[in-house]
């Protein structure tokens, strides 16, 4: 197989400065309903780039649960490898590959803990068997067997039969707060429309530039 000879035209669409919201999350707000009036596949999965303390660079795909004006939130377990990436290196990268619709968009930022109570309401929202295998998984940790896994989930169960799991200390949620989101959208003879929104000094106001593709 010759990888190079893989290629296609981007032409579903294109990017308009005069198409774009004023602020980065109004805008990624308009392209994901988009995305899931389209019918894309798992339209809320996004790349998570973190960094370890010697610079190595590790990804994962994470669900996106929520996103404000203040970022986008995710949750996982706190002694996970991404967890710890982020306790020594809090700027992290976000990435929606929207392939089927031919737009991505990338987040830069940096990710801090949502309270406790925010995570309690999300856990609680979430099926009781997603609940116990927030329990039972060391997350990232090595693993003997998945036998051992399912023992562990069983356990889990059977001590928490017939009443309500609590949230584990160890389990919880992160909001990226986004200091620079680029929209891209796929241009024939690959001409893309890139855009990105920056935000500038202070804090408060976003500025946004057209990128060469």
């Amino acid at each position: 197989m010759d990888l190079a000879d893989i290629r296609r035209e981007y032409l579903r669409g294109s990017l308009r400065r005069d198409d774009l919201a004023p602020t980065p999350i109004a805008q990624f707000d308009v392209w994901m309903e988009q995305a899931v009036e389209m019918g894309i596949g798992d339209p809320t999965a996004m790349l998570l780039g973190t960094t370890t303390r010697e610079g190595h660079v590790s990804q994962r795909i994470v669900l996106l649960k929520g996103v404000d004006e203040n970022g986008f939130v995710f949750f996982t377990n706190y002694e996970s490898r991404k967890a710890r990436d982020i306790t020594v290196n809090s700027r992290v990268s976000l990435h929606f590959p929207w392939y089927a619709i031919e737009r991505q968009v990338m987040v830069s930022g940096v990710a801090d803990k949502v309270s406790v109570d925010e995570s309690r309401a999300y856990f609680q929202s979430r099926p009781r068997e997603s609940q116990l295998a927030a329990w039972a998984s060391a997350q990232s940790r090595v693993l003997q067997s998945r036998e051992s896994m399912l023992q562990q989930f069983e356990t889990i169960d059977r001590k928490f039969s017939g009443r309500e799991i609590p949230l584990p200390e160890f389990w919880g949620g992160y909001r990226v707060r986004p200091c620079q989101v680029e929209f891209w959208q796929g241009g024939g003879s690959r001409l893309h429309d890139r855009f990105v929104y920056s935000m500038q000094p202070g804090g408060v106001e976003w500025e946004l530039e057209r990128l060469a593709p």
